[in-house]
């Protein structure tokens, strides 16, 4: 995956001749963050994409397999676990703004310039639902193409050090079994982070 940081946007035109083009174009000036990708590149993009996608100077954007420069959304997921009655059982919220309101989803958010992932989850976890955490192992990361945005999610098995989990964002949540897991409505990411889930799962049954 390219990732690149927005460092200027211009017109595309800017000290030429108008030109037939139906949609006027800007040029997005991008330096590469991620390894393997260009110190600097040059993209030419509708304006009109540019508020509707979220992309401005300072953002993030990533070129994905079919070649399409996106808004680039890195966060971090809490697969929050308990044991119960000797049943494991996974905490799943639903989201309660936004888009993608109602959908299923495990908690967590953005990762902010500075912090490493481990530290992002525990903080968005104290934001969210008042509740202190352990991250624990690292799942894996999802990567998913959204309409308007890619989100790189990486994931991690967690456990509750303190709190009670207070829903400050989400309008429910659930604590599912294993077997309850495809009892949900799961965001299109969150459906990839199940699958990590349950091949880890088979694996400590092995």
């Amino acid at each position: 995956m390219k990732v690149y940081i927005v460092e200027q946007i211009t017109e595309a035109d800017f000290g030429c001749e108008e030109t037939e083009r139906k949609e006027p174009l800007a040029l997005l000036k991008l330096k590469g963050i991620s390894e393997g990708t260009e110190a600097e590149r040059f993209v030419e993009y509708e304006e009109s994409k540019l508020l509707e996608y979220g992309i401005s100077e300072g953002k993030k954007v990533c070129e994905t397999e079919n070649g399409n420069i996106m808004k680039y959304i890195d966060v971090v997921a809490a697969v929050i676990c308990k044991e119960e009655d000797s049943v494991r059982k996974i905490f799943a919220t639903q989201r309660g703004y936004g888009e993608y309101k109602d959908g299923w989803e495990f908690p967590g958010g953005k990762v902010e310039p500075g912090e490493t992932p481990e530290a992002a989850l525990a903080r968005e976890i104290r934001e969210e639902l008042d509740t202190g955490i352990e991250v624990g192992e690292y799942l894996g990361t999802v990567e998913y193409d959204y309409p308007k945005f890619h989100l790189s999610m990486r994931n991690y098995l967690c456990t509750i050090r303190s709190g009670s989990l207070v829903l400050k964002e989400h309008e429910a949540a659930k604590w599912l079994t294993f077997e309850e897991l495809d009892t949900v409505d799961w965001l299109p990411a969150d459906i990839e982070v199940v699958k990590e889930i349950k091949a880890w799962i088979l694996k400590q049954k092995q």
